[in-house]
C-alpha cells in the first residue's frame, strides 16, 4: 500500500479480533517507523508505553468508560512526552551534527524551552500528534487498522502506569485487526471551508 491509499483508507476502528496477536517483529517494525517521526529540535520526547499486561488492560478499560477496543486490540499503545527531555542530556539529539552545529543548537534548545511551560507542553502535545499519524498510516500499510483515543481518564491511567511527574499522557492508539467494516465517512467538509488563503 502506497502513502496515498493508506491516507485514503485508514479509518478509526473500534472492533477488534480479540485473538490477533501480532507478532513481535511487527512490533518491533512500527515502533521503529514511530521513532522516525519529526520532533522539534530533534528531542524525541515522545515515549511509547506498550501495554501487554492484560490485568493493566482491564484497569485501563474501566479507565476508558468501558471502550472494548482497549482490551481486544492487538496492540494498547499509550503516547507519552517526557517534558523535560529538552534538558536532559541534549547534546545526543545532535551526536551526529558538526561541530558548529551543536554549538549552535544547545544554546538554541535551553533558550526556547527553559521557564516556558506552555511551549514545552505544546511541543510535546505537537510531537505525539505526528507520532501519532506515523504509528496509524504504517500499522494500515502492515494490514493493521487502528484507533486514536482520549477517552479515558487521564489522571486516573497516569497513576497506573506511574506515569513521571514530567511526563504527560497524549492520547491512546489501539491497533488491531479489525472484524467490522468501519461506518461511512460521516461528513467531510468542503475542501473550500477548510483552506484559507493568505489571511482570514
Amino acid at each position: 500500500m502506497n502513502t496515498l491509499e493508506a491516507i485514503q483508507a485508514r479509518r478509526s476502528v473500534k472492533h477488534f479480533d480479540k485473538k490477533h496477536i501480532m507478532t513481535q517483529e511487527e512490533i518491533n517494525k512500527l515502533l521503529t517507523l514511530a521513532i522516525l517521526s519529526p520532533t522539534a529540535f530533534n528531542i524525541q520526547h515522545w515515549r511509547f508505553v506498550l501495554v501487554e499486561d492484560n490485568e493493566l488492560r482491564i484497569k485501563i478499560k474501566e479507565q476508558a468508560w468501558g471502550q472494548e477496543q482497549v482490551t481486544d486490540a492487538s496492540l494498547l499503545l499509550i503516547l507519552c512526552a517526557d517534558l523535560k527531555a529538552w534538558e536532559k542530556e541534549p547534546h545526543r539529539y545532535w551526536v551526529n551534527a558538526p561541530k558548529e552545529v551543536q554549538e549552535f543548537m544547545l544554546p538554541t534548545i535551553d533558550g526556547f524551552y527553559r521557564n516556558k511551560e506552555q511551549v514545552q507542553r505544546d511541543e510535546a502535545f505537537r510531537s505525539c500528534g505526528i507520532a501519532a499519524q506515523t504509528i496509524m498510516l504504517a500499522a494500515k500499510d502492515m494490514g493493521y487498522d487502528s484507533c486514536p483515543m482520549d477517552g479515558f481518564d487521564f489522571e486516573a491511567v497516569g497513576k497506573l502506569i506511574k506515569l513521571p511527574d514530567d511526563h504527560v499522557i497524549s492520547m491512546f492508539i489501539t491497533i488491531g485487526k479489525s472484524i467490522q467494516e468501519a461506518s461511512p465517512r460521516a461528513g467531510q467538509l468542503p475542501v473550500e471551508e477548510v483552506i484559507i488563503k493568505n489571511n482570514f
